[in-house]
């Protein structure tokens, strides 16, 4: 028959301890594996934001350049009329008959005239704009190429390490949930929060020589026998780790990890004769 699964609530705090430190390994292992890809998916995540960027500069920049365009041909459009319109009020000066029609229709030339300049002008303005809104969208096209191939790179480097380590990284997060399971959600969820607000993501250490393995500060010895009972969760007053005797971590000291006691010196006893 299947052992019947036990309910975290009904662990020991023995048991629950190392339980928890169980599960800090595998994750320790697995945050292992994510250095070993460094960077990387940074990378790939800022190359693809880097690109996303650039193709909407270059959408906006064909927009603007399209938007010329459209302006040039209106200037010329502009000035062809306003030219056909001076060329018929001069064709008119041969033909009045008073000087008040003369004033009104040089007056409509001169006008006409301006709005020529003012329309040559704007063409010029626009045509010097979409000689530099190309320049603008080579450069931009030409980094955008640059970047895809620099995102295709990182990801073949990315999808190399991940080759590597997936199949070990997937056994280690079944693991890992498979534990989770067997911790209560209240403890869990502290062991969680724990390991989010420190920079290693430990967060449940052994004792070494005498101190907190995580920011090792110093235990006094009565706390460590606390921590050794295994009657209670006990946490560094410092850094706020779960701490748990090398022991029950199933780790082995060596001589140089052991802490130094101190020899109790033998007073010499002294025989008086009566």
């Amino acid at each position: 028959m299947a052992r019947e699964k036990k309910d975290p609530q009904d662990l020991t705090v023995e048991e629950k301890l190392k339980t928890l430190y169980q599960l800090q390994t595998t994750l320790s292992k697995i945050d292992e594996i994510k250095t070993l890809r460094g960077e990387l998916p940074l990378e790939v995540e800022d190359l693809e934001d880097e690109i996303e960027g650039l193709k909407t500069r270059i959408d906006k920049i064909k927009m603007d350049i399209d938007d010329l365009r459209r302006e040039i041909v209106g200037r010329k459009a502009d000035i062809e009329r306003a030219n056909a319109t001076i060329a018929r009020y001069k064709e008119q000066l041969d033909n009045v008959s008073n000087n008040r029609q003369y004033d009104l229709l040089s007056k409509e030339i001169e006008y006409q005239t301006l709005e020529v300049e003012l329309g040559e002008k704007k063409s010029r303005e626009a045509n010097e704009a979409l000689v530099t809104r190309n320049e603008d969208l080579e450069k931009a096209n030409n980094a955008l190429t640059e970047r895809e191939n620099d995102l295709v790179e990182k990801k073949s480097e990315l999808e190399d390490i991940i080759a590597e380590t997936k199949a070990e990284e997937e056994k280690l997060r079944e693991k890992s949930k498979e534990l989770e399971t067997k911790i209560e959600p209240r403890l869990l969820q502290s062991f969680k929060r724990i390991r989010k607000n420190t920079r290693n993501g430990l967060g449940i250490v052994y004792v070494q020589r005498d101190a907190c393995g995580g920011c090792f500060n110093h235990i006094p010895p009565q706390r460590q026998l606390d921590i050794k009972s295994h009657k209670k969760i006990i946490v560094c007053e410092y850094c706020g780790r779960i701490m748990v005797d090398p022991e029950l971590a199933g780790v082995t000291l060596t001589p140089k990890d052991e802490p130094k006691t101190k020899r109790k010196s033998r007073s010499k006893k002294t025989t008086t004769q009566e």
